[in-house]
């Protein structure tokens, strides 16, 4: 009998029997041993794709501050606030699907890149192309639009300088730009949120492997450049493709778009320091749908946000809240209930999907 196979004495974790082919979903905990405490009451800004804002709306449960620099008016109502785009994430961009469009943010913020779209119309309004789901009504005039964006970049910047750790939620490779200087608009012109897509000025992008990696090392290097000390914790959303414009059919569309993403966190790990990666797509994939999926096997149910909250609580060492249930452990579990109601999550997709079942007539 062989006795100095490299493999024998490995830990319990890297071992698929020992850490998850015999443990419920409950007691599953995907953690590496790499990753820094977070303190509590660190400053946290969030961005990202739909499933980011699960992420945000729970950080205050662990300890945490949700770095907002862009609140919103004091006499409107917090739901008033939410429905024009304010607090959902920590400045007033709404979803930021990819990286292309993430490291754009920044480069706009910080004046390195200019974008010559001008706001789409929408009837008689108008909306900002780069942020066309934050007001639904629009703005009355192209210089209302254009004030509105001065400052929105002016909070970017100021969250960027005072967090001190960036929760990033990548979602998607697919996007739409602009012929002209290639810059990424959240949603396609026409399709929803205002504009007119013009095949002449619009096209699509599914963004390769190499081209995310470089988007996530310029938006990194940036915002260190402003904030060396700053922490990322890189994470791929778990929410399948609404729809893709790729010729391939939407399931192998959504595989190849994750596994991109997931490799790229880790050569972004390998490149900067103090980057680490939380596994939230992992946990849900090892889930499986009945636990983690609602009917329509896309909508991620509060059990599973629950139970990824946790993990995210023990991998940087912090205490969890009662919402959170308990931590996962290798004695089998009862399902943890989050006591925070769920709230509606804001997606860009949603007015995609509208238009679709209007055009089929469902």
């Amino acid at each position: 009998m062989e006795t100095n196979c490299p493999y024998r004495g490995l830990p319990d974790r890297a071992v698929w029997r020992q850490c998850v082919g015999r443990r419920t979903i409950e007691t599953i905990l995907p953690l590496d041993d790499d990753s820094a405490p977070i303190a509590r009451g660190t400053k946290i800004a969030s961005a990202g794709s739909c499933f980011a804002q699960r992420i945000a709306e729970h950080v205050a449960g662990l300890g945490l501050e949700h770095l907002v620099t862009e609140p919103g008016p004091s006499f409107l109502a917090p739901p008033e606030r939410k429905q024009l785009g304010y607090g959902i994430y920590s400045a007033r961009y709404g979803n930021v699907y990819t990286a292309e469009q993430l490291a754009q943010l920044l480069e706009r913020a910080y004046g390195h890149f200019a974008p010559s779209e001008p706001p789409w119309r929408k009837g008689e309004r108008h909306v900002d192309p780069f942020r066309p789901g934050i007001n639904h009504t629009g703005f009355v005039s192209v210089d209302e639009c254009l004030e509105d964006r001065r400052q929105h970049l002016a909070a970017v910047r100021m969250l960027i300088e005072r967090a001190e750790v960036f929760v990033v939620t990548l979602g998607l490779t697919e996007a739409w730009r602009s012929r002209a200087d290639g810059a990424v608009f959240p949603a396609c012109p026409g399709c929803g949120h205002g504009g007119d897509f013009d095949p002449e000025r619009h096209e699509f992008v599914d963004f390769r492997l190499e081209q995310v990696v470089a988007a996530l090392d310029r938006f990194v290097t940036l915002a260190r450049h402003h904030n060396p000390d700053l922490r990322f914790v890189l994470t791929v959303s778990p929410v399948p493709l609404l729809a893709t414009f790729t010729r391939r059919h939407v399931l192998t569309a959504t595989t190849a778009a994750k596994a991109v993403l997931r490799v790229a966190c880790d050569e972004l790990r390998r490149r900067h320091r103090g980057i680490d990666y939380f596994p939230a797509f992992e946990l849900v994939q090892a889930g499986g749908p009945g636990w983690a999926f609602a009917d329509d096997r896309r909508t991620v149910q509060p059990r599973a946000v629950a139970h990824i909250m946790a993990c995210f609580a023990a991998q940087f060492g912090l205490d969890v809240a009662p919402a959170f249930g308990q931590l996962p452990s290798a004695a089998p579990a009862t399902e943890p209930v989050t006591r925070i109601p769920p709230r509606p999550v804001v997606c860009d997709e949603d007015t995609i999907l509208a238009a679709m079942l209007q055009e089929r007539g469902r």
